[in-house]
C-alpha cells in the first residue's frame, strides 16, 4: 500500500483535492475532521486550559480555543502536543483498516509542524498564493483580516514546506485547473 500525503497551509483547496480523489474511489482521511472529533470533550485539553473559558456547554468550543491558541504561539504548542500523537494514531488505524487497498490519502494541513512525513511515501503539496488563501479564508469563515492574516501566520511558510515535497500542484486556477493537474499526478 502506497502512503500518500495531501498538505498544504490553510484555505489551499485540501478538500477540493480530497473530494476529487474520493470521487475516484479513493481511500481519503481528512485529519481536519480527525482532529475535530478529538477535540470535542478532550479532557486533556480542558485540563490544560483549564484557566481559560473554552467550554461551549459540554463541547469544547473551537471558535474560543482557536482565539487563545492563535494569539499564543505556546498555547498553541500546547494544544498541537496533545492532539498531534492522537492524530497519529487516527492515520495509523486508517492505514490499517485500509491496508488492502493499492494507495491511501491522508489530508495533513499540519504533516511538518506535527513531524509526521515519516508515515508516507509521497507527499503532495497544494500550493496557494498567500493573498488568495487570505481571501478565501475571510469569506469561508468570516474572519477578519487581522485574525485570517494570524492563522496564516501560524503555520511553516509555504516556500519552506514546497522544498520538503514529492509534488506540487498549484491551486491559484480553477477548480476544473486542479482536478486536471491532480489527474497528470503518478500516485
Amino acid at each position: 500500500m502506497r502512503k500518500i500525503a495531501i498538505t498544504g497551509n490553510i484555505a489551499c483547496g485540501k478538500t477540493t483535492v480530497e473530494n476529487i480523489l474520493k470521487s475516484k474511489s479513493y481511500k481519503v482521511l481528512d485529519t481536519d475532521i480527525v482532529g475535530h472529533e478529538l477535540l470535542k470533550n478532550n479532557e486533556q485539553v480542558i485540563k490544560a486550559f483549564q484557566n481559560f473559558d473554552i467550554m461551549n456547554g459540554s463541547e469544547i468550543s473551537r471558535e474560543k480555543l482557536g482565539q487563545i491558541v492563535f494569539n499564543n504561539k505556546s498555547k498553541l504548542e500546547l494544544l498541537n502536543s496533545i492532539l498531534h500523537p492522537q492524530i497519529r494514531e487516527k492515520i495509523e488505524e486508517f492505514f490499517e483498516a485500509n491496508k488492502q487497498e493499492e494507495c491511501v490519502f491522508v489530508s495533513i494541513p499540519l504533516l511538518f509542524e506535527a513531524n509526521m512525513q515519516d508515515m508516507f511515501d509521497k507527499i503532495i503539496f497544494i500550493y496557494t498564493d498567500d493573498e488568495v488563501r487570505l481571501e478565501r479564508l475571510i469569506k469561508r469563515n468570516c474572519y477578519t483580516r487581522e485574525y485570517a492574516q494570524k492563522r496564516l501566520n501560524s503555520q511553516m511558510s509555504q516556500n519552506d514546506k514546497v522544498k520538503k515535497c514529492d509534488i506540487v500542484i498549484n491551486n491559484n486556477g480553477s477548480p476544473d485547473d486542479l482536478k486536471e493537474q491532480l489527474e497528470l499526478c503518478s500516485f
